[in-house]
């Protein structure tokens, strides 16, 4: 078989090597068909193949985000998006301003504000009151697990000071009870009714606009951690991914993670199963699976809703009575958690406190004793708290640590609203990545994008150096939690796709496999590691098609502005 395309004059990662070989590439029908050597792979070439001087690049396996929320990140995109704001009042001068840009808006809707940014991390009603008071305001944080409201949205959903906090969930209040304006996990909820739904249109433009961004940064592949059976006439996202294909404009491959509803029951079971059915009957899998479902376990640390085994410790370091929330009963979640591995579904699990952990772990092995091993390769995702005899129950139970390599590090919101609440020695289990990798647990990795940026160079950066791009801060945790560059390259490329049962056919380069690549402007493994957050991805393949070249991008926005 002649080649169709040759990539020649650079570095190839194929991921079966210790590092980058000086190797070409060629690629026939969509396929990698010969990898190596210039005097081995240039005999595939003929006249009119076409040749990629790499010019000493390198070519790696696409990357592979195994926790995004694509569809959502990219309708906050389109809305009130504040993820750009470095300050509480920028980010109100963003509301304010994109208030007086949309008029016609019955609310003004948008996420992505840093709990840094304000004192508790909980900024109150009257900062978006002073900007906005002819309709409500409802824009969560960029965790997603807290919102911040104004006077008009609690008016709007019926919430006062007589309204109880829900289970799951509680309302920062002002003296006398009135909700105050930041609400956390389950009193979200008590808004859904009063707050408009998301249309179809707009969740299919937010694919495309995330689809845009994500190529850019070489991902190839994810994993879609939130696609909820909708509500109303809220879009159902599972429909847009499935027209988006039917339409030629999904380009990426995608694992639909199916959304376990905590207030359904088991009942939920049977319609997550027929969605995954009708898909499974329409799609190849390597377009598009819902073969996975998403059950949160807790919450997150910097509310105190994140479950741990040790109490949290009040402002003045004493213990308080509160370990966070679990979403489920124990015997709950193992009932249902049995009930989902036997209809042959993966789970993807939330679990970020140590608790949460050990309920996740320990529900997988209930379902393991009732239903025997399997290859349904179920998942943890965050493991921000990890307790050491859990670390070697990944490897017993085939069960996959899925990291957010990224928040592996000192920040604000760390600092000043997570480790100050915790028992003295929390830093030291904090993203206990390389323990896991040292028990046998086989490392995946995601961004959890819109809560932080989807770049996986940024996100490599930090396992390795467990500091953030361009810190002089100390590393998080000790020498023994960091990771390998190969380790987190490996995560992102050829462990997400055994997570997304495609390992077959994507994640390392080499003859057979779809040529799923990207192209990095350096040799990742030539660079010093406190600069491997400057490299750049340049090309992005799927299938032999490039579908990202950031040259042409770059030519492209420079004539749009000339225009």
């Amino acid at each position: 078989m002649h080649a169709e395309i040759l990539f020649e004059n650079g570095w190839v990662y194929t991921g079966n090597d210790a590092g980058p070989i000086r190797a070409n590439l060629a690629i026939a029908d969509g396929r990698i068909i010969a990898v190596g050597s210039p005097e081995a792979v240039n005999g595939t070439a003929a006249p009119d193949t076409r040749r990629v001087d790499l010019d000493g690049q390198l070519l790696v396996p696409g990357f592979q985000d195994a926790h995004i929320h694509p569809i959502f990140a990219g309708v906050e995109m389109l809305q009130c998006d504040l993820t750009e704001a470095t300050t509480a009042e920028e980010a109100v001068a963003k509301v304010a301003r994109y208030a007086v840009q949309n008029p016609g808006q019955p609310w003004i809707l948008g996420a992505g504000w840093s709990m840094d940014l304000f004192p508790g991390g909980t900024p109150t009603r009257d900062l978006l009151d002073a900007v906005v008071q002819d309709r409500p305001v409802y824009l969560q944080n960029r965790d997603h697990h807290g919102a911040w409201a104004n006077t008009a949205a609690f008016a709007a959903a019926g919430i006062s000071r007589d309204t109880p906090d829900p289970a799951g969930g509680r309302f920062e209040r002002e003296p006398d009870g009135t909700p105050a304006g930041t609400v956390h996990e389950g009193a979200m909820d008590l808004f859904n009714e009063a707050k408009p739904a998301l249309p179809y249109n707009l969740a299919y433009q937010g694919l495309l606009a995330s689809q845009e961004l994500l190529l850019s940064q070489g991902i190839t592949a994810w994993q879609d951690a939130w696609v909820p059976i909708p509500e109303g006439d809220h879009a159902d996202n599972l429909k847009v991914y499935m027209d988006a294909a039917n339409a030629g404009d999904l380009k990426v491959r995608v694992t639909a993670c199916q959304w376990w509803d905590r207030t359904a029951g088991l009942s939920q079971l049977e319609a997550i199963v027929e969605r995954r059915d009708t898909v499974r009957d329409s799609f190849n899998p390597l377009v598009l699976s819902a073969n996975t479902v998403k059950v949160m376990v807790d919450g997150v640390a910097e509310n105190f809703t994140a479950a741990m085994h040790h109490v949290y410790l009040d402002h003045h370091g004493h213990h308080t009575d509160n370990r966070g929330i679990e979403f489920f009963e124990t015997g709950e979640l193992k009932e249902f958690v049995t009930a989902i591995d036997a209809s042959g579904m993966q789970l993807h699990f939330h679990a970020l406190g140590d608790r949460a952990v050990t309920d996740a772990l320990d529900a997988l092995q209930t379902a393991r004793d009732a239903n025997g091993a399997n290859d349904h390769r179920h998942h943890l995702a965050h493991l921000q708290v990890v307790r050491s005899e859990d670390t070697a129950r990944f490897a017993e139970l085939g069960a996959a640590a899925n990291v957010q390599a990224l928040w592996a590090c000192h920040e604000d919101q760390l600092d000043t609203l997570t480790l100050p609440f915790l028992e003295p020695g929390a830093e030291a289990r904090h993203y206990p990545f390389g323990e896991l990798a040292a028990a046998g647990a086989r490392l995946v990795a995601g961004s959890d994008w819109p809560v932080s940026t989807a770049d996986p160079l940024a996100a490599i950066h930090v396992a390795v150096n467990r500091t953030a791009p361009g810190e002089d801060l100390p590393p998080l945790g000790p020498e023994s939690q960091k990771l390998s560059l190969k380790q987190i390259l490996d995560a992102y490329t050829q462990g997400t796709a055994w997570i997304n049962h495609m390992e077959a056919e994507t994640g390392t380069l080499e003859p057979g496999k779809l040529a799923d690549l990207a192209v990095l402007d350096v040799n990742l493994f030539d660079l010093p590691q406190q600069e491997l957050h400057k490299a750049v991805v340049t090309q992005t393949w799927i299938g032999g098609e490039c579908v990202y070249d950031r040259a042409a991008a770059r030519r492209n926005q420079h004539t749009a502005v000339m225009q």
